[in-house]
């Protein structure tokens, strides 16, 4: 059983090698749109250029820490998503740069929606997105604190996790 875990392990270091280099695609990708930007000349058009690589700035930390997650929990500490504490703590890391990025593609959007009037609504339907996604997962933490709760050895068992990786 634990070669099969030990292949896991490469799998997932490789995964998360996938995903940093991704990330590190999208920043010179981000940089380089920025940088036409910018001297491409400062107008309207720059600003929406710099959004959009502020967006795919924001992707790629969504990729970065999607990496630094596997890498964390499946390879160096070797641990399985089973305690509320863990699960709450796995997809809060997830949900903080999602927001974010979902955000950011809604400004965007709201640019692109000052010459396309009829992009308003995607541009709205996102920013209600990023809201709902906001109030369920305000609803998961709140229901996850209480089960929290139940298994406080739990939470002592992440944060001694955390000890060991500084």
């Amino acid at each position: 059983m634990k070669t099969f875990l030990r292949i896991y392990a490469a799998i997932h270091a490789v995964m998360a090698l996938l995903f940093a280099a991704a990330s590190l695609a999208l920043m010179v990708i981000a940089a380089r749109n920025g940088w036409l930007a910018i001297i491409g000349g400062m107008d309207t058009s720059a600003a929406e250029a710099m959004i959009e690589a502020i967006g795919l700035l924001a992707a790629a930390v969504v990729a970065l820490q999607i990496s630094q997650t596997i890498t964390e929990q499946e390879v160096i500490r070797d641990t399985h998503i089973g305690s509320p504490t863990r699960v709450r703590r796995f997809l809060s890391r997830f949900m903080v740069v999602i927001v974010v990025a979902v955000a950011v593609e809604a400004l965007v959007a709201t640019f692109k929606a000052r010459e396309t009037p009829e992009l308003m609504l995607h541009a709205a339907a996102l920013f209600c997105a990023v809201g709902v996604v906001l109030i369920g997962w305000g609803v998961f933490v709140h229901l996850n604190r209480s089960a929290e709760e139940l298994e406080p050895e739990a939470m002592a068992d992440a944060k001694s996790e955390d000890r060991k990786l500084e």
